[in-house]
This record gives C-alpha cells, structure tokens and sequence, in this order.
C-alpha cells in the first residue's frame, strides 16, 4: 500500500462510521437497516450502470466516427 492510498481509507472509514452512528440513532430494527442498505445499494449501483453505459456508448461513438 503507498502513502498516497492511507489519507482517502483512512477518511473513507471515518465517513462510513459517520453513517453506521447516524442509522444507528434512529434505533431502527436489524430487518428495516437490511432494507434501507438495499435501497441505497441499488440507487448507487443503478448510477453507476448509466454512467458505466454513458462511457461506453461516447467511445463506441468517437471510435465509429474515427474509421477514416
């Protein structure tokens, strides 16, 4: 690991137990925190698949458009 990696796992680890206190103050049951991390994991996957196809199709295009 090079000491350009330690500063973004390390605020990384900070954000995320960030985010594990603030669900965890709303004191919500383990089935209700199982859901709600499945949502949030679909929307970022969802975001990153339209990205991913945005890329995608914007090469397939410029590399179409080079052929002459």
């Amino acid at each position: 690991m090079s000491p350009d990696m330690l500063l973004p796992i390390v605020t990384t680890l900070g954000w995320l137990i960030l985010c594990i206190a603030a669900v965890a103050s709303y004191r919500l049951k383990w089935s209700q925190v199982v859901k709600l991390a499945l949502i949030w994991l679909a929307i970022f996957l969802g975001l990153f698949l339209v990205v991913e196809w945005f890329t995608v199709a914007r090469e397939a295009t410029s590399t179409s458009l080079d052929l002459t």
